[in-house]
């Protein structure tokens, strides 16, 4: 009688796995252990938001300091602190970046609300798209340049004015990005949430709205930079603070290093919102895997 001797099964695990290595060196084999993927972007690289924005400086102070570039184009990196500081000491510049802060907190606020509450009303009722998107779209297809006229003739040239301009151009991007993600929302989901007997609020709460935050943080992305870009236009309008206020008025005087210096600073505050919502963006979604996570 012939004894056949059979091998520990942690002995065929190995050797299968030695075998499933050799005949195919890129399959992943997960040992608990995280392997650099070779087809991704590669390792995140710390402030890596800020080092285009240095380069296009560091460019700008060589091709001064080398007469490259006319100073009555754009002036020396070093001419441009200086009027930042004499603006900065004399109370000109903070007191127009609180004004303009203020104006872009509020309509930003508002315009993200109002893009949102239509997002989910045009995403999750076929009555509501029909009432909601046209007139979405419709708005999203009018500059707001064009849109000033008429807004002055109704609400006057006041604040309020500026900003259901800037509220109105700040919903398109959240509402246009959100309304697509959340009807993006696999119907698999759908299904299981009425298995279990979700309500119409818990599915919202649970379902909806998780799903719906990948295309919400990037209309808030483009909201903040909108926000910023219709605050320059609409301070132009019978304004008396703010930083498009201050660039008007030098431009009537020839003062191309104020309208550089507002410049500036419209660039750190746009660029400054896009990291915090980056920030945010991050922990809120840090379930997700992703290729560039």
């Amino acid at each position: 009688m012939t004894t056949v001797q059979t091998a520990p099964a942690s002995t065929v695990t190995a050797e299968a796995g030695a075998a499933g290595r050799q005949d195919y060196p890129n399959l992943e084999h997960r040992s608990g252990t995280q392997r650099r993927r070779r087809l991704g972007p590669g390792r995140a690289i710390p402030a890596s938001l800020a080092i285009g924005p240095l380069l296009l400086v560091v460019v700008w102070i060589v091709t001064s300091q080398l007469g490259i570039l006319d100073p009555r184009t754009l002036p020396p990196p070093l001419d441009i602190l200086r009027t930042a500081g004499e603006m900065w000491s004399d109370g000109r510049l903070p007191t127009n970046i609180l004004a303009s802060l203020k104006l872009a907190s509020i309509s930003l606020a508002i315009g993200v609300t109002l893009g949102l509450a239509l997002s989910l009303i045009s995403g999750l009722s076929r009555i509501g798209e029909a009432i909601v998107d046209g007139p979405v779209q419709v708005k999203r297809a009018v500059p707001t340049l064009a849109i000033i006229p008429l807004a002055i003739i109704w609400f006057g040239i006041g604040d309020t004015m500026k900003i259901i301009i800037i509220a109105t151009s700040v919903l398109i991007p959240v509402y246009i990005n959100t309304t697509a993600q959340l009807k993006g929302v696999d119907l698999r989901h759908v299904e299981l949430a009425e298995t279990v007997g979700l309500s119409r609020g818990q599915f919202i709460r649970k379902v909806a709205i998780p799903g719906a935050l990948p295309g919400f943080f990037t209309g808030l992305r483009l909201a903040v930079t909108i926000s910023w870009t219709a605050l320059v236009v609409v301070e132009q309008v019978n304004a008396t603070s703010g930083i498009g206020y201050l660039m008007t008025q030098a431009r009537l005087y020839g003062q191309l290093d104020i309208v550089v210096v507002g410049l500036l600073v419209y660039a750190v505050f746009g660029l400054t919102g896009d990291y915090a919502v980056r920030a945010v963006e991050r922990r809120a979604l840090s379930w997700r895997r992703a290729l560039g996570t």
